[in-house]
């Protein structure tokens, strides 16, 4: 995707987004979600305090407020899996880009899987993605997979260049030369790079940047056996097996429930 005509094309909602990030590092996110967005842009279900003001195909359903099913979303299984989630509430053209172009560079099976998951934090809440997306998943992953999606909010913002990872240009076209990341991210920079699973997570960023071609279709069923040996998929469904973040799950299932 070309990042400077892509900025010149941005929907308003998106450029409002982007501008009214508090932070540099939210701004980034904005951006992210946003080239997702593009990928996919009628896929993604997000919570109703998202989609304030967002216009969705109902039918003839006119009821203010919506408890369980909302009529603009496909209902999901009883027992949903990751990949009904894949299939039903998630963008998923980037992060299975992500996932081949990791294949194709010959990553391990928890790279693949942590490119697999690294931006479905995005579909719930856009800034410090990251850890959302890590704490969303930590349950069900190999802690060192988890560990690599959190820290990938952080090492995004570090060059590498024993490893050909430059910072990301349109960083700075939308922030500036003199923009400095905030000081929790360049902390959490600075730890992980120190830490035994750094190239996890450096690999998130080197296989993330170059993933987002619109003309590039990647079935998420390709990764259907990777998902299996490294993704925890509990009997009773994501959302309603009693985890710590099965509130997380539900809120993908009924996104716009009032209450």
């Amino acid at each position: 995707m070309d990042r400077r005509k892509f900025l010149n094309t941005v929907s308003v909602t998106a450029a409002a987004s982007i501008a009214g990030a508090t932070t540099f590092s939210g701004k980034a996110d904005a951006l992210e979600e946003a080239m997702e967005e593009a990928l996919e842009p009628k896929r993604r279900a997000k919570p109703g305090f998202c989609t304030i003001g967002e216009e969705r195909d109902r039918g003839p359903d006119n009821r203010p407020y919506y408890q369980h099913n909302d009529p603009a979303f496909a209902a999901m299984p009883k027992a949903p899996t990751l990949m009904d989630f894949y299939k039903m509430r998630f963008s998923t053209n980037h992060v299975t880009q992500s996932a081949r172009l990791a294949l194709k560079n010959g990553a391990s099976e928890k790279v693949i899987m942590a490119c697999l998951l690294h931006d479905i934090g995005l579909n719930i809440r856009g800034t410090d993605h990251g850890y959302w997306c890590a704490q969303l998943v930590r349950p069900y992953v190999d802690e060192e997979v988890a560990w690599a999606i959190e820290k990938h909010q952080a090492l995004r913002f570090l060059p590498d260049p024993s490893v050909d990872y430059e910072y990301p240009e349109a960083y700075i076209r939308l922030f500036g030369e003199d923009y400095v990341p905030e000081d929790y991210i360049m902390e959490e920079g600075k730890k992980a790079r120190e830490h035994k699973w750094y190239m996890s997570s450096r690999e998130i960023t080197i296989n993330d940047v170059y993933a987002f071609d619109p003309d590039l279709q990647v079935d998420v069923e390709d990764f259907t056996d990777i998902m299996a040996r490294n993704f925890k998929q509990p009997k009773e469904g994501l959302g309603f097996d009693g985890s710590p973040v099965a509130h997380m799950w539900r809120t993908f299932i009924w996104p716009t429930n009032f209450l």
